[in-house]
């Protein structure tokens, strides 16, 4: 039995970008290639012409209509505030550049360890993985550790281990909630597919291409999306709300509206309406 008690409740907000706290290293770390994400070319490590003297993006209302819809699917999960506010202390690349190449290397490493605390929360917070919930606990427990580390540390982790473990949890924990007999499309090239007939309900989907695909009106209820790729995927009054391990840049990704149905814990992107 597990020492704790067991969390039913799905509380994910300190795995929330806040912008106002961190130091604009999305903005800063990785390069931008000049393509249909992003308007222009952007060496890593060299900030962006938009990122303002605030830490704030000074065309976040208009990112699209600019030539940056790339700028807003993306999500830290929390780790650029963690990174600057814990990790370096509140000290920023900008008034100490020593520091920049430090911070800019672990974003990617903290990112992936707060995303996979997004998950094993969401793990938590489902009855019937019940059975799992102990070793999710301490696999939150671990990686809650790993997040404390210095710099150096962070930047040696070897993430990707820790990523197949949790992974492993995830998939078992999906199999509980979804039960024997649903569709099994994992990984399967759905691009640009009129799925609305298709049956979905608890259907695994993880790593499958989406791009595209018709999902209007679509009953998802419990189907596992962890990674699948639904840029452009017209989810137009399809239900969402039960989805498995479907995250904020999936969502934007996606061309839904206002009869969406989403998960609690993620808000409904602007630009639906």
């Amino acid at each position: 039995m597990p020492s704790d008690p067991l969390p039913l409740v799905d509380d994910r907000s300190s795995l929330r970008a806040d912008c106002s706290r961190c130091a604009g290293l999305c903005c800063v770390a990785p390069a931008f290639a000049a393509s249909a994400d992003f308007a222009i070319d952007k060496p890593a490590g060299v900030a962006c012409p938009n990122l303002a003297d605030d830490f704030r993006c000074g065309i976040h209302a208009e990112l699209p209509e600019r030539g940056f819809p790339g700028c807003t699917v993306f999500d830290c999960f929390g780790a650029g505030q963690r990174i600057t506010q814990d990790t370096f202390g509140g000290r920023s690349w900008r008034e100490s550049p020593e520091l920049a190449r430090g911070q800019f290397a672990v974003l990617p490493v903290m990112r992936q360890l707060h995303e996979m605390l997004w998950h094993l929360a969401e793990v938590l917070s489902l009855r019937a993985a019940a059975s799992v919930h102990e070793a999710a606990t301490g696999y939150q427990r671990e990686i809650d550790a790993l997040t404390g580390l210095d710099a150096a540390a962070l930047a040696a982790l070897d993430v990707s281990g820790v990523r197949g473990q949790v992974g492993e949890l995830l998939g078992r924990a999906s199999e509980l909630v979804r039960g024997t007999g649903a569709p099994d499309r994992r990984g399967a090239d759905l691009m640009g597919r009129d799925l609305r007939r298709t049956n979905l309900r608890g259907a695994g989907l993880r790593g499958a291409y989406l791009i595209g695909a018709d999902l209007r009106g679509a009953d998802l209820g419990a189907a596992d999306l962890l990674g699948a790729d639904l840029r452009a995927a017209d989810v137009r009054g399809a239900d969402l709300s039960r989805c498995l391990f479907l995250t904020r840049p999936q969502v934007t990704a996606a061309r839904g509206d206002r009869t969406t149905r989403l998960p609690a814990v993620l808000d409904r992107p602007p630009a639906w309406g």
